[in-house]
């Protein structure tokens, strides 16, 4: 996996985040200080926006345990993401469960289906994450 995302990240950055197949223009890059370790580390994820927020989804894929950058923002709410070519300071908001999560996770899949199984493949329920923008 960290290959992979090494070189995700490499093509994000070459190319102005935009274009990153399969996501297009809808991945950023978060970067989190660990809960346990505090080491920085940077995952690429897809987003979409809801009323001018970023949202994101810990899906993993659908493995039964939430990713390690989940964790990380429930200690360490603020993170630093690139979008494009900006790059930025956010207060993360975890929605683990409920309507409003429900909604935004639905939305999600709408710009990347795969989203669609993942909750097949889990008996967890699939957090995600609000990203706002620090003035």
């Amino acid at each position: 996996m960290k290959d992979w995302n090494s070189g995700t990240i490499e093509k994000f950055r070459v190319q102005g985040g935009k274009g990153i197949p399969p996501w297009g223009d809808h991945l950023l890059l978060l970067t989190t200080r660990g809960a346990k370790t505090g080491r920085v580390s940077t995952h690429p994820l897809v987003y979409h926006m809801d009323r001018g927020r970023y949202v994101i989804a810990a899906s993993k894929g659908g493995a039964p345990t939430h990713p390690t950058w989940y964790h990380n923002l429930v200690k360490h709410r603020e993170a630093t993401i690139e979008v494009g070519t900006d790059t930025f300071t956010v207060r993360a908001t975890p929605v683990p469960k409920g309507p409003e999560r429900d909604r935004m996770y639905d939305d999600h899949a709408k710009v990347f289906a795969g989203f669609r199984d993942y909750p097949a493949k889990t008996k967890r329920i699939i957090p995600v994450v609000v990203l706002e923008r620090v003035a």
